[in-house]
């Protein structure tokens, strides 16, 4: 049994561990899990992740007994497995640890070295915690501690340097100020209104990690070189050590430090609004009283909905500030971004970044790391590769990753990082695009049967977006589907979702039948201010803000309400929509297909004729307005399925059937005589392939399932269906 490098541990964390193996006996438990480790920093006064932990409480309105509550639930329902390692306890007993608290120990090393920190503290473990994959997350997730929430703290505390302020002027001058990208567009719009001779403070607005702080950071550089607005020579920032320890004093002493020059606040909404913690709105008092005059500069962050639900209502403020919106940059300006951090990578980690890893940081971020904005999610992309790296190269490691011993960090290096952070396997990452692409129609079509004028409508408008011939701010593609039931209308949504996205789940799909009142819009983007479930957000909107890269299917399109249908032209006309918190979800990266029984009464022979489709058509322009009907890139008629495409069909669920019992080490193989014999039982063959589901469950799935609980068949065997005289036959070979 390996042992824990006690070395590698602060003392917080160190004491932590000793804490929760004391904890070991009373809850009956042998193994050190994360779950125990979390009850230890709960009940750990003093710990800098208990403070963390009940300074997001108050932001976030829970409290830490409740908390402690449900971890302590959890420690009581599970066990940990044991990872044949363990710790030496203060007490001399060998501790052994459960295989997720070596997966926390080890993200918690890679986050400290993230920070510039040589041992694992208690913050650095919790912001493990919260990862995916460890048992903890969950929890912590559901009270708000979710990982961006936790990086965002840990990096400000980072920042802070435990120092009440900081100019940051003078740490540029010095050559303290790590470098960074320009975004000249923003700097010169920046530098514009603070030239202005009153009112000249500003608020970046956008998400956490789009680069607000660099922008200002860029500033202070342009200061130090003497190309900065001539009457402001510093920028100073507030520790946000002081500001947790006693935020007026904080902000009085930043606002005496920054007479002449900028006071920059990161987060500015805290001190604005009812919901805050009292003594950070005690200290707002000075910062409105420093908006409404011109001796200080302020320049301010917030997000979107922060700025909107805190700001925006107060006249006296909004008046006298000025709102600079900072959105993600693009995929080339991102790797550009990531240039500048390349040196700093290399020296902290100890590796070689190669240039083609950072744009396929860029790309794979901006796709799949769906939880944060570009630049900072590339740039944690990055980290993570670079820390994978330098542990494949320490021997000594338990666990050591698979990659090449050449201490680079090349692009399948960044592509492995990518699958760890998402669950994304590997093989979908690096596919090469244009390969993919090519062979878009085979690869529907291994999953439709028949239908071949859909799948290649679909496909050609694709490829085209993918190609860059389509407006960039509207969706990918825009498809209204018509057909009867069961011909494979969503499977096709499904099919779609799992070739550009790797995900047959990366899809939103919302009944229409549930959106017939006028009300019922608000469930879509969410209700605005002041009415019943403001703060869930839309079910449209909060999905596709949360994983912008996804499939949107408005299934019977036809039984929304109008107000609804207004919501869908929007999206498909400017390729965004407005939520109720005042939040702009981009609609950019979707694809957004409604299905439609409208016309299905002509559909009744396989034969899709000209004359057929015009009477479908002319029943689809009765109900769509034309202005809707022209923003769809296709508008596809599927035609019922023939006997052979139902028997083809059958043959794919069948398969599916067929890795159920892989799972369980069985092999299957279904007669063609079986076969024919679920056909016949169809009796509703207009209904499509939706009965055959049904079939296979009544007579194949179900009465296996007893046949293999009373034969209990060995592993490996085969399991052959065939049909008997009283239905089908099951025997084991």
């Amino acid at each position: 049994m390996d042992t824990l490098n006690p070395k590698l541990l602060a003392p917080d964390l160190a004491q932590a561990l000793n804490d929760a193996a004391r904890s070991l006996s009373a809850y009956d438990r042998r193994v050190l899990t994360p779950e125990l480790l979390l009850l230890a920093f709960l009940r750990g006064q003093g710990l800098p992740a208990r403070a963390l932990l009940a300074q997001m409480a108050r932001e976030r309105g829970f409290s830490l007994a409740e908390l402690e509550r449900s971890v302590e639930g959890m420690v009581q329902a599970r066990e940990g497995r044991s990872a044949d390692f363990h710790f030496v306890a203060a007490d001399g007993r060998a501790i052994p640890l459960s295989d997720e608290m070596l997966v926390v120990l080890d993200e918690g090393r890679a986050i400290a070295q993230s920070v510039d920190e040589i041992y694992i503290g208690t913050v650095h473990a919790l912001g493990a915690m919260s990862q995916r994959g460890v048992s903890t997350a969950a929890v912590l997730q559901r009270y708000g501690v979710t990982p961006t929430a936790l990086t965002n703290k840990l990096v400000d505390q980072a920042l802070g340097r435990r120092l009440t302020t900081v100019d940051l002027a003078a740490q540029a001058r010095q050559g303290e100020l790590a470098p960074v990208y320009f975004r000249e567009p923003l700097l010169r719009e920046l530098l514009n209104l603070l030239a202005l001779r009153t009112h000249r403070h500003v608020v970046l607005v956008g998400p956490a990690g789009v680069g607000r702080r660099s922008l200002v950071h860029g500033l202070a550089m342009l200061m130090a070189e003497g190309k900065g607005p001539a009457d402001l020579s510093k920028v100073v920032q507030v520790g946000e050590t002081a500001l947790l320890d006693d935020p007026a004093k904080a902000v009085q002493a930043a606002l005496r430090q920054a007479q002449g020059g900028v006071l920059f606040l990161p987060d500015i909404h805290r001190f604005f609004g009812s919901l805050g913690r009292a003594d950070l709105l005690r200290a707002g008092r000075d910062v409105q009283k420093a908006l409404l005059g011109d001796g200080v500069v302020v320049i301010g962050t917030c997000g979107e909905a922060d700025f909107t639900e805190r700001l925006a209502g107060d006249p006296a403020i909004v008046g006298r500030v000025h709102r600079l919106t900072v959105p993600p940059p693009d995929e080339a300006e991102t790797a550009a971004i990531l240039a500048v951090h390349r040196p700093r990578l290399e020296a902290d980690y100890g590796v070689r970044v190669a240039e083609g890893s950072l744009r396929t940081a860029a790309s794979l971020a901006r796709r799949y790391l769906t939880d944060a904005v570009l630049p900072a999610s590339a740039l944690l992309l990055l980290h993570r590769a670079a820390a994978m790296v330098r542990l494949g190269q320490q021997s000594h490691q338990a666990f050591r990753p698979p990659v090449a011993a050449d201490a680079t960090v090349d692009e399948e290096d960044v592509t492995l990082a990518a699958s760890l952070l998402t669950g994304v396997p590997v093989q979908k990452l690096s596919r090469d695009e244009r390969t993919r692409y090519a062979a878009m129609v085979e690869h529907l079509h291994a999953r439709i049967i028949g239908q071949e004028e859909a799948v290649l409508a679909v496909s050609r408008a694709v490829k085209a977006a993918r190609a860059g011939l389509k407006d960039p701010k509207r969706p990918i593609g825009s498809f209204l589907f018509l057909g009867p039931t069961g011909v494979g209308k969503t499977e096709l949504a499904r099919a779609l979702a799992e070739f550009l996205f790797g995900d047959e789940a990366a899809m939103v799909a919302l009944d229409m039948t549930e959106y017939q009142q006028d009300h019922t819009v608000n469930r879509l983007i969410g209700a605005p201010p002041g009415y019943v479930g403001y703060e869930g957000g839309g079910q449209l909107t909060e999905a596709v803000r949360k994983r912008p890269y996804t499939v949107v299917l408005f299934d019977e399109v036809e039984k929304a309400h109008p107000r609804v249908l207004d919501v869908l032209l929007q999206i498909m006309e400017e390729g965004r929509l407005t939520d109720g918190q005042g939040r702009t979800v981009s609609f950019s990266e979707t694809v957004v297909i409604l299905t439609s029984n409208l016309g299905a009464e002509f559909l009744e022979t396989t034969e899709l004729t000209d004359a057929v489709r015009d009477l479908v058509m002319a029943r689809v322009r009765q109900f769509f307005r034309p202005e809707f009907l022209n923003r769809l890139d296709e508008i596809v008629v599927f035609h019922p399925l023939t006997a052979a495409q139902l028997a083809q069909i059958l043959r794919l669920m069948l398969r599916k059937e067929g890795k159920l019992l892989e799972a369980r080490g069985l092999r299957l193989e279904v007669s063609e005589a079986a076969q024919q014999w679920l056909l016949a039982r169809n009796d509703r063959p207009e209904w499509g392939a939706r009965p055959l589901r049904r079939l296979i469950q009544r007579y194949l799935r179900e009465p296996l399932a007893d046949y293999l609980l009373a034969q209990d068949p060995p592993p490996n065997a085969l399991v052959r269906v065939d049909v008997g005289a009283d239905g089908l036959r099951f025997d084991i070979a």
